[in-house]
């Protein structure tokens, strides 16, 4: 069954998301951020794949109902995304999901523009339990992996040119650093975006198959 769009506060504004629940109701609250696209039809199935697993998925329109079909205009709505605002909408979309939670602690999983604010949400929102940081990047967000409530899981790509694997174990020792608990794992022979299925340049099925694996059972272990 397909989710829904949905609207919630985020301190002082609306915004709207899609959000997709499992047949039970309510499952464990995920909250899943879209790349640099948009809130796109990818996404949206993203969020029907968690309600199948059982989880209660939420993707914030972090773009405010813009999305772009081709790289350059991702680009700039990627470079224009405000990131103060994107604080209040991502903490207002997890106090929403909360109540649409079966846990209390929620996860988050993001993709590209989404992975890394995926780790910004699990450092600004309290009730964030558990992170899956698919590939992440932006150069304006930062965040203060002290303030992580729970453990992360990074996946990541060989060939991938804009998050190398040395720059995922930058990521992975800032969070150690910081004592947080950290896995990652990268992909071998695969590019940026290997997850995602309407990109058929990128997606590889097999990576793509056992990323999502690892991401069910990383919100399953932590989000109870």
């Amino acid at each position: 069954m397909p989710g829904t769009m949905v609207q919630f506060p985020t301190n002082g504004h609306m915004t709207q998301g899609y959000l997709a629940t499992p047949a039970a109701g309510r499952g464990p609250g995920v909250l899943v951020i879209q790349e640099w696209w948009g809130l796109v039809p990818h996404i949206k199935n993203v969020c029907d794949r968690f309600a199948a697993e059982g989880f209660s998925a939420l993707a914030p329109d972090m773009y405010h109902g813009e999305t772009a079909s081709e790289p350059d205009a991702a680009g700039k709505l990627f470079m224009a995304l405000n990131i103060a605002q994107a604080e209040k909408d991502l903490a207002g979309a997890a106090t929403y999901l909360a109540g649409r939670s079966s846990t209390a602690k929620l996860g988050a999983v993001g993709f590209c523009m989404g992975g890394q604010l995926a780790l910004f949400a699990g450092c600004v929102a309290t009730t964030i339990g558990a992170v899956v940081d698919f590939y992440g990047i932006h150069p304006n967000v930062h965040p203060d992996y002290s303030r992580l409530a729970g453990p992360v899981l990074g996946l990541f790509a060989e060939k991938d040119a804009f998050v190398t694997p040395a720059t995922a174990r930058e990521v992975e020792a800032a969070i150690k650093k910081a004592g947080k608990p950290v896995e990652v794992h990268i992909y071998p022979g695969v590019d940026h975006a290997f997850f995602n299925d309407e990109n058929a340049q990128a997606y590889n099925r097999a990576a793509a198959d056992d990323a999502w694996r690892r991401t069910l059972a990383h919100f399953r272990t932590n989000l109870k």
